[in-house]
C-alpha cells in the first residue's frame, strides 16, 4: 500500500532532548529569562524554534531571532551531540530498505544539521533524501517540509503512497494538511493527551512496533 515513509528526526529516529533542552536554556539564560528546569523545554523538541520562543518566553519576533542566534551558538559545536538514535532504530531501518521503501527525513530542524546528525549516527545511507528547514527560518513549517520532501521523491501526484511518522501533533497535523497518512510513535516527545487528540492512524510504542506495522 505504501510505498515512501517519512520520518521526523527528534523524537523519532533520535533521541535529542538533552541537547536541544540544554540549548533552549543557554538562550534564555543569556537573554535574562533563566530556566532551571529542563523537562519543562522538552516542548522546544519538534516545533519550530523561533516561534516557540516567542510562545514560551512571551519574546517578540525580534529577541526570538535573537534566541535562536544564541541557541546556536551552544547547539553547533555541542548541543548537536547531547543525542542518540532510540533503540532498534538502525535494524528498523535496514529492514525498510530490504523491503524496498523509499525512506525519506523530513524534519523542522534545518537541513545542514538533520545532514551532520544523520552522519555523525552513520544512518544517512538508509535515506532516498534529507529534507529540513533552511538556516534563515524558511521551510520551518511542518507542512511545507513536508511538500518539499514529496517534491524531490517525485511523488507529489502519488500522495496515498506515503506515509509520515513523528512523534507530536504537528507531525500528525501536518502531514493530514498534505493529503498523508501519520504512525505516532510514543516513545518521543508528544505527550499522551496531544497524539488522542491529533488523531494519527495508529500508534507505536517502538521502531520494532513500527516494523511490524510495515511489515
Amino acid at each position: 500500500m505504501y510505498k515512501a515513509i517519512l520520518f521526523d528526526l527528534d523524537g523519532t529516529l533520535t533521541e535529542s532532548g538533552e541537547g536541544i533542552t540544554k540549548c533552549v536554556q543557554y538562550a534564555l539564560e543569556k537573554l535574562g529569562k533563566p530556566e532551571e528546569d529542563l523537562k519543562k523545554l522538552e516542548v522546544f523538541i519538534g516545533p519550530p524554534l523561533k516561534e516557540q520562543f516567542m510562545k514560551y518566553a512571551g519574546l517578540d519576533e525580534e529577541t526570538a531571532v535573537k534566541a535562536v542566534k544564541y541557541y546556536r551558538e551552544r547547539y553547533s559545536n555541542v548541543g548537536i551531540f547531547e543525542n542518540k538514535p532510540y533503540p532498534g532504530v538502525e535494524n528498523m531501518l535496514q529492514e525498510l530498505r530490504r523491503k524496498k521503501y523509499i525512506l525519506a527525513v523530513a524534519s523542522s530542524k534545518p537541513e545542514y544539521y538533520v545532514k551532520q546528525i544523520l552522519d555523525h549516527f552513520h544512518l544517512t545511507e538508509y535515506f532516498d533524501e534529507i529534507v529540513g528547514s533552511q538556516m534563515d527560518g524558511a521551510r520551518t513549517n511542518k507542512t511545507e517540509v513536508i511538500e518539499e520532501a514529496l517534491e524531490r521523491l517525485g511523488m507529489k501526484k502519488h500522495r496515498e503512497r506515503v506515509i509520515m511518522v513523528g512523534d507530536k501533533e504537528h507531525d500528525v497535523l501536518g502531514a493530514r494538511e498534505s493529503g498523508l497518512e501519520c504512525v505516532a510513535v510514543s516513545y518521543g516527545y508528544g505527550t499522551t493527551e496531544e497524539l488522542k487528540e491529533a488523531d494519527p492512524l495508529q500508534t507505536v510504542a517502538s521502531a520494532d512496533e513500527l516494523l511490524d506495522f510495515f511489515a
